[in-house]
């Protein structure tokens, strides 16, 4: 079970524990039993003599200030969010606040545990490149302390030919701010019909909302409810509903002097409270240009939940929920465009079978048609997509992933029709890729696995994660390998 068509690349991307962000610290809240102590802390600091706070603070930004952006803010910021502890808080100097915004704040190391599971599109910016070089941006899955998982980039340059060069991740790093978002009420409706809210509460707010709306259009309409509908004995927990549903679609933006290596997209809701995992990016293309979009699996430590985003430039990124039954499992992956007029996208909403979903008028996905089932020795667990299908004369390149004995992963690949990519019409019949005895070890053994890769003069360009550690890049000639696909007959009228 090698991968005899790939080729490994000897650059890697390894984990760096110097890329730290820092986060809000309130002391006690992180216990089994939940006591925050920030008030007698605070206390404590405002002590302090003016000489000593002077001292600790010039000594904080000496040790911190060149490792983070514009660290005095962060500590402003911080001590506004745990001013109201302070029994005089108006006392306290310039100095005592920015002082007790370094106590309630700590670093975090986004990748101190592991870096894996990348994908690949074209980068926003093709300047200054020789001929047959091509600017990619790379998605990476980074897992930190407690498993936490967020999204950060890296950039490289592929070619001429298989030569690959990637630009260096150093420099402070910069979590997205939230910013104002334009909200979709299909969207909305969808999550309530998800949830089987259907009231007269939440018939009048969906009625009163504009196709597109703001929060404060949002609360408006909430607060003109007439107050017998409230009286109801579902209007509060309706109302409930409609802010917790609502709240699930967001927008994050980075200042415009970050690079993108900087950007780091964090947990920003309570549903991806415990990791933003396995984007899945793609370029998008239809009659209004291209637009990045990507799927990824929110986890709030117990549930997951499927999330989209859009961003026009990898600076501003707009996050919504997916819905509907095509959507109910991990590893959704877009279409690059529309296909007979249709949005489509790979799932394995069962949780072993890849399908294709078709999003409908409601904005949400629809039940799948099955593609691919385990079928050979090293997918039999299951099998599911390696990112969004790549389109090629031939048909749509799905790259696959099938977990084998002692739960081994290993790469494979579809060929399905492009103009009814609900047919499958070519397999390679074995691996395109599995772990070798160079990266078998990890934080997660025995896996190799991808959410996506890009054709790029002749060649396919597939980054992937190698056990859940590190993350390596093959490349694979595109003519070997749809040369190397066998015919695939339809199965139970499924794919005919």
């Amino acid at each position: 079970m090698t991968g005899i068509l790939a080729v490994r690349q000897h650059r890697i991307l390894t984990p760096d524990p110097r890329r730290v962000i820092v986060k809000l610290f309130v002391p006690g809240e992180d216990a089994a039993v939940v006591r925050t102590r920030a008030g007698a802390l605070i206390d404590r600091v405002a002590r302090l003599d003016e000489e000593e706070t002077g001292r600790l603070l010039r000594d904080t930004f000496d040790r911190f200030g060149a490792r983070h952006r514009d660290l005095a803010g962060t500590f402003h910021h911080h001590y506004g969010l745990v001013r109201h502890r302070a029994a005089r808080a108006w006392d306290l100097s310039p100095t005592s606040r920015l002082l007790v915004g370094a106590y309630f704040s700590h670093e975090y190391a986004v990748e101190s545990a592991a870096l894996c599971n990348p994908s690949m599109v074209a980068h926003p910016d093709q300047t200054e490149l020789s001929a047959g070089q091509l600017r990619v941006a790379v998605s990476l899955r980074q897992i930190g302390e407690g498993h936490l998982s967020s999204i950060g980039f890296a950039t490289a340059v592929l070619g001429p030919g298989r030569q690959l060069v990637i630009a260096d991740r150093s420099g402070p790093l910069a979590v997205g701010q939230r910013t104002g978002v334009r909200h979709r009420r299909d969207l909305l409706a969808a999550g309530l019909a998800e949830e089987d809210v259907d009231n007269e509460v939440s018939a009048t707010v969906l009625d009163a909302l504009p196709d597109r709306y703001d929060e404060a259009t949002f609360e408006r309409v909430l607060g003109d409810l007439p107050a017998d509908l409230l009286s109801r004995s579902t209007g509060m927990g309706t109302l409930e509903q409609l802010r917790r549903t609502n709240a699930g679609s967001y927008a994050t933006a980075f200042p415009a002097d970050t690079a993108l290596h900087e950007r780091v997209l964090w947990p920003a809701t309570p549903a991806e409270s415990n990791g933003m995992e396995d984007a899945r990016f793609v370029r998008f293309v239809d009659e209004s240009g291209p637009m990045y979009r990507a799927t990824y699996t929110a986890y709030d430590g117990r549930n997951i939940a499927t999330r989209a985003l859009a961003s026009s430039d990898l600076r501003r990124f707009e996050m919504t929920p997916m819905r509907g039954p095509g959507a109910r499992n991990k590893g959704i992956a877009l279409f690059p465009r529309t296909v007979g007029g249709r949005h489509l996208a790979l799932c394995r909403a069962d949780g072993e079978t890849i399908g294709l979903t078709v999003l409908d008028g409601e904005n949400r996905w629809q039940s799948p048609v099955p593609l691919h089932a385990p079928r050979d020795s090293w997918e039999l667990i299951q099998v599911g997509n390696c990112g969004s299908p790549i389109e090629t004369d031939a048909g749509w390149l799905v790259l696959t992933h099938g977990v084998g004995p002692m739960r081994r992963y290993a790469i494979g690949a579809l060929l399905l029709d492009l103009q009814r990519p609900e047919r499958v019409v070519a397999h390679l019949p074995g691996v395109l890729l599995s772990t070798d005895q160079g990266d078998r070890d990890g934080y997660v053994p025995n896996v190799v696995y991808s959410c996506g890769g890009l054709i790029h003069d002749g060649e396919l360009w597939l980054p992937y994660g190698a056990s859940d550690t590190r993350v390596g890049f093959a490349t694979v000639p595109v003519a070997a390998l749809l040369a190397a696909m066998v015919e695939s007959p339809p199965t139970d009228g499924r794919n005919g």
